[in-house]
């Protein structure tokens, strides 16, 4: 097994030598991690009191579901561009609220509606509770398009980390369901792929800010009806598993040259492209897992977040994108 990494950004670098390690994933450090972490969220909102928030309580498929919907306040128009929200949280822990206020720019801006849905999580809720759930969100807000002011061929489907591979999966979902339609599909260093056993897989093993280690327990976590690596693992669960990557939305595809995900992520990419899907790949030089989110300031944070606000404006087709 080959010990020889990707080196980091140095600007990265000097954030990630001074985090404390992570525990690793069990049942008693996640239920420690899941206290409310949309803290930020409600500290970051003050800020932009042209936007407003509700939640909506939907039914899902095993009961009450709570989806959130933030808007411009004075917003008039018809058929807006929306996003449907998936957050991380390696399928045991994250919030609906996490990341937001990334899109509040877009809300204010050009009147963009974001939606986002607290989905169920492993392993009390192992798939496919977590994938219906989304499905039953971003169903809910397509078949509701009308009354949300909402344009139904400019819905864009995005998430990070975990939240990017349920992505991925709802967007192979709703293509042999027949719908909803969406127009796009941002993966933001999604897990698509329970097995493990890539090159970068192994070279980070034990380090960055997302482990193997850690991708192997979380899936083994979301997979407990049938085990992770075996061949029934859905391919609505890991995408990587499709054999068929046709007739999808339009995809971005991002993730650091330096964290367990990065070959298969760029695997996913080249097979969209090999089934005649359109995506754009960025392989983000030395960096670690969400390096964005933990160092939003760093030169290589800030031109991820302008390119892929580039990438969403032009599928969303936002006339200022350019």
């Amino acid at each position: 097994m080959t010990t020889v990494r990707s080196p980091y950004d140095p600007e990265l670098w000097e954030v990630l030598k001074t985090l404390p390690p992570e525990p690793p994933i069990t049942h008693e450090t996640i239920l420690a991690e899941r206290d409310d972490k949309a803290a930020a969220f409600h500290e970051e909102l003050p800020k932009w009191p042209d936007i407003i928030y509700r939640d909506v309580e939907i039914a899902g498929p095993d009961g009450v579901l709570v989806l959130s919907v933030l808007e411009s306040a004075t917003s008039t128009a018809s058929n807006r561009p929306a996003i449907y929200f998936i957050h991380g949280g390696c399928f045991v822990m994250g919030h609906r609220l996490d990341s937001i206020p990334t899109y509040f720019p877009l809300i204010k801006e050009h009147d963009v509606v974001v939606f986002t849905v607290e989905y169920r999580l492993a392993p009390e809720h192992p798939d496919p509770a977590p994938i219906d759930d989304c499905y039953a969100g971003l169903k809910w807000m397509s078949e509701h398009a009308s009354e949300l002011r909402v344009d139904p061929e400019r819905i864009l489907i995005a998430g990070f980390s975990a939240g990017g591979g349920l992505a991925a999966g709802i967007s192979l979902l709703v293509r042999d369901r027949g719908g909803p339609k969406l127009c796009g599909q941002l993966l933001m260093c999604p897990m698509l792929d329970d097995r493990v056993t890539t090159v970068s897989g192994k070279q980070f093993m034990t380090e960055g800010t997302l482990t193997g280690q850690e991708c192997i327990d979380s899936w083994n976590m979301l997979l407990l009806p049938y085990g992770r690596g075996v061949s029934s693992v859905s391919m609505y669960a890991a995408p990587s598993r499709a054999t068929d990557l046709s007739r999808l939305p339009e995809a971005w595809v991002d993730v650091g040259s330096a964290e367990a995900l990065r070959d298969e992520c760029v695997e996913y990419a080249s097979r969209l492209w090999e089934f005649g899907t359109q995506c754009e790949l960025h392989v983000w030089p030395g960096a670690y897992h969400v390096f964005d989110l933990i160092v939003p300031g760093s030169k290589l944070a800030k031109t991820a977040v302008a390119m892929r606000m580039q990438w969403m404006k032009r599928v969303l087709k936002i006339r200022s994108w350019e």
